[in-house]
């Protein structure tokens, strides 16, 4: 029976999501509770809804920083717009079937992104940690680090928050070093979580702590006045990022979930229709928006899961505990959170993966590290866009690759009767004394031996100067044959400069041209 497996696994994924859900909310500038209300209804909606069999949704540490920044450039009121908008969109996307257009996305360039949002995170959350505000961007962040550190190593920034924020963070990092049995157990962030709970409350520290408001006061529908603040290119930009990053993230994270079981396979349509439906309903709530999240998803599938009740159920224990243990949340201190987070920043930034890329791919390496850099100084849609740009244009270039190949024949100089196998030159044969004179007088005599010009590979107009240059540095004297038979593809503006060449190196050398084939008619 499936719910041998599925009942257990449901309970490993609720452990890991509870604090992930809490402390993205607390990132976001929002109540701790809109976590638990996405992870609700990304475990009993999405969790029931085809696509995708064992990945699991819910808020997500990507979208931590993009929701920060429109809350406080929109008001809290406006998130259920934002958020309702990302879900119709995706419904339209699934609808038109753009969900399997997502694989065609650079790796790289989500890597990127995920390095980004990471780098951001993490910088971000250093400053809760030490129960301090972060400066308001990437730059900021980063040029108030040296401060910050001096701040904690001398006791002025909260040595009570630097001091239990550094004790969760370790416990992250080494609690997979224990033995198997209880590191499975317990999953690490629930444990670091509880621990920094237990402490804070056992010697009554003086941190702060997650403010609980209950689920029904904070739970709002859209407000109406925030439509008009949406309505301009910002706010239209900022929905069109929540989705392409929540859709990006979901489907991606569908692809590596594929590859961990042997189950049935996703359906990428059916898995974004199925997200769009979350996130309208979360947007009709006014909640954090979802994706499916791969710590959550490698978790179920990890502890053995066999089909979607997993998730279903972990999306009922999030629910029973915020029904009936709502008070807990007001026990875990403000820096425990601030310490799962960096941890789960870090964890984004691929550091594997680049040091690879480095030795095998640097072009790929160059994308993924201006894409996190340009999210980390700008904002994420824009950098993403760089990212985007720099990708087309390095593929562009690799696929416009061009070899030119010039070459002396043998035996072919002045005087000699045509011969060899190049285009525009025949073969002298046994009964062929009259072929070759016709040949001969085809091609002319040169001062020197026939150069041959050989290209192949991808003409475009991105290689023009090199082609133009290796064109005109033929000497005028000499016999040339130009073969481009070998080309894949030879595109206008090659065309036009090819001929526009010819032309001139007929009309100022006295020495024979042959070019094969010849080259289209330009218009």
């Amino acid at each position: 029976m499936p719910w041998r497996f599925d009942l257990p696994a449901s309970l490993v994924v609720f452990l890991v999501a509870l604090p992930l859900c809490v402390g993205i909310a607390v990132a976001s500038g929002v109540p701790a509770e809109l976590g638990l209300v996405t992870g609700i209804v990304g475990g009993l909606v999405v969790g029931s809804l085809p696509g995708s069999s064992l990945q699991v949704s819910g808020p997500a540490a990507g979208l931590a920083v993009l929701v920060y920044e429109a809350v406080q450039e929109y008001g809290a009121g406006a998130l259920g717009i934002l958020v309702l908008a990302t879900g119709l969109l995706q419904l339209t996307m699934g609808a038109l079937r753009v969900g399997r257009w997502f694989r065609a996305m650079s790796a790289s360039v989500v890597h990127g992104m995920l390095a980004g949002i990471g780098l951001t995170l993490l910088f971000g959350q250093l400053y809760a940690l030490a129960d301090r505000r972060a400066p308001a961007t990437g730059p900021e962040k980063i040029a108030g680090l040296p401060g910050l550190l001096r701040d904690a190593l001398t006791g002025a920034a909260a040595p009570s928050a630097v001091a239990l924020g550094a004790g969760t963070l370790l416990v992250l990092v080494f609690w997979k070093y224990l033995p198997a049995k209880a590191a499975r157990a317990v999953p690490a962030p629930l444990a670091a979580v509880g621990l920094a709970a237990a402490v804070t409350a056992a010697v009554d520290l003086p941190v702060a702590r997650v403010r609980v408001a209950g689920l029904l006061q904070v739970v709002q529908p859209p407000e109406h006045a925030a439509l008009g603040a949406l309505a301009g290119a910002a706010g239209v930009g900022t929905i069109i990022a929540f989705t392409l990053i929540a859709s990006a993230e979901t489907l991606f994270s569908a692809a590596a979930v594929d590859r961990m079981h042997h189950g049935p396979r996703t359906d990428y349509d059916r898995e974004l229709t199925a997200q769009g439906i979350g996130n309208t309903l979360c947007g009709l709530l006014g909640a954090l928006p979802m994706t499916a999240v791969i710590v959550r998803s490698a978790a179920n599938v990890q502890a053995g899961a066999r089909t979607r009740a997993s998730r279903v159920l972990h999306g009922f224990w999030l629910l029973l505990f915020t029904a009936l243990l709502p008070g807990v949340l007001g026990l875990v201190p403000l820096t425990a959170l601030a310490a799962v987070l960096v941890h789960a920043g870090a964890k984004l930034v691929p550091v594997r993966r680049m040091v690879g890329l480095c030795r095998e791919h640097r072009g790929e390496a160059v994308v993924l590290a201006v894409t996190a850099v340009a999210i980390i100084t700008t904002d994420l849609f824009q950098g993403v866009l760089i990212g985007i740009g720099l990708a087309v244009v390095k593929s562009a270039w690799q696929t416009s690759h061009l070899q030119i190949g010039v070459e002396e024949l043998p035996g072919r100089g002045p005087g000699s009767p045509a011969g060899g196998d190049a285009p525009g030159y025949g073969h002298r044969t046994a009964c062929g004394r009259a072929e070759a004179r016709d040949q001969e007088t085809s091609v002319g005599l040169g001062a020197g031996p026939v150069l041959r010009v050989r290209l192949s590979g991808n003409a475009t107009f991105l290689r023009l100067p090199r082609l133009l240059d290796a064109l005109e540095r033929l000497p005028a004297d000499r016999p040339v044959e130009l073969d481009w038979s070998g080309l894949r593809h030879l595109d206008h503006a090659c065309t036009v400069a090819l001929t526009a060449w010819a032309a001139q190196h007929r009309a100022r050398s006295s020495a024979p041209l042959a070019v094969e084939p010849p080259l289209p008619t330009v218009v």
